[in-house]
């Protein structure tokens, strides 16, 4: 199972626009576990989360007092049951309001939590779902991976904090990485190995060779978490131990600066702009290093960069290299 599959399959999700894919709760529990002294006292919103069955609603309801949250509330696109426990046919839209526990048993009991219909479909850009998302204070949920960009544009317009699942490679999306260079956003803690496991309905149609029939889940690695909210990591430096050579490192044909094709051979001693791989962002602490722009095959005019040649992508000899981030060393040893 190549990366190269696995990465195709998640396009064949975002493409085809056919996003039902439901997050486990051990990868839930793996992320948030970094995040809990940003939940308390506020109201907690899960979009893109059919009630029922919603690993976020079932994290947060099941720990809700140990987090100190104020709400949450789920909601998710039309064709949900109106009665949570039931397997009626009901087309209603539903969301859910949890205020906590109110017998004693710190359980979300069904006489707890609040059922709501929805007059539209539930779709986070409704006008219903916005007036839900402007009483939000943190929003964490897996949205549609089709959507994306329009999802994080949403909540940056309404200054929302978040916790959020999406592709890897939309580091390399001209929006996104614009609200990342702004230090608008950034990447979580991400998974275990670098593997995220999803159920959804549709395995064989997306995930060809990835799907593993004993335990009903697809394999993506192309996929990583997103938040703005400031996380320890974000402050810890990238150890750096070579020196500067420059007979190691490639320069390239249209840009002015060094190739750096692994992270561990990040130069500490070089005040010059370097390409680095997408991978980097990972461990982008912004008091270290300085983003300049993006340089990628298929992105055109990427954050002022200009290319020397007119030719879009990182070249070395003439030979096309994959996408790389142009950095800056802030603080470069002497």
């Amino acid at each position: 199972m190549t990366t190269k599959v696995q990465n195709k399959n998640l396009g064949k999700a975002r493409n085809s626009k056919k996003d039902e894919f439901y997050t486990q709760l051990s990868d839930i529990e793996r992320e948030l576990k970094h995040y809990k002294n940003h939940f308390k006292g506020k109201v907690v919103y899960c979009n893109c989360d059919d009630p029922r069955i919603s690993n976020f609603f079932h994290y947060f309801s099941y720990n809700f007092e140990k987090l100190g949250l104020k709400k949450i509330i789920t909601t998710c696109y039309k064709n949900q049951n109106m009665d949570l426990f039931s397997q009626n046919d009901s087309e209603q839209a539903v969301y859910l309001e949890y205020d906590g526990d109110r017998n004693g048993n710190s359980v979300p009991d069904p006489k707890e939590i609040g059922i709501k219909p929805l007059k539209g479909d539930g779709d986070f850009r409704s006008k219903e779902s916005i007036e839900l998302l402007e009483k939000a204070d943190v929003v964490v949920t897996n949205p549609p991976f089709s959507l994306f960009r329009e999802y994080v544009a949403q909540l940056i317009d309404h200054e929302k904090k978040f916790v959020i699942i999406g592709s890897l490679s939309a580091i390399t999306y001209k929006d996104i990485f614009k609200f990342i260079q702004e230090n608008k956003l950034w990447v979580g803690y991400g998974f275990t190995g670098g593997n995220a496991f999803f159920e959804t309905p549709h395995p064989r149609e997306f995930a060809k060779g990835v799907y593993n029939e004993e335990t009903g889940l697809v394999k993506f690695r192309n996929v990583s978490w997103y938040t703005n909210l400031d996380i320890a990591k974000r402050h810890e430096d990238l150890i750096l131990y070579k020196n500067y050579e420059p007979k190691e490192y490639s320069k390239y044909d249209n840009y002015d600066a060094i190739n750096v094709d692994k992270l561990k051979d990040i130069p500490m001693d070089y005040d010059g702009v370097m390409g680095v791989p997408i991978t980097f962002m990972d461990k982008y602490n912004p008091e270290q290093f300085e983003i300049i722009g993006l340089i990628a095959g298929n992105i055109k005019g990427m954050a002022g960069i200009k290319s020397s040649s007119g030719k879009d992508g990182p070249y070395i000899n003439g030979k096309l290299k994959y996408g790389r981030i142009l950095v800056r060393n802030r603080k470069p040893l002497r």
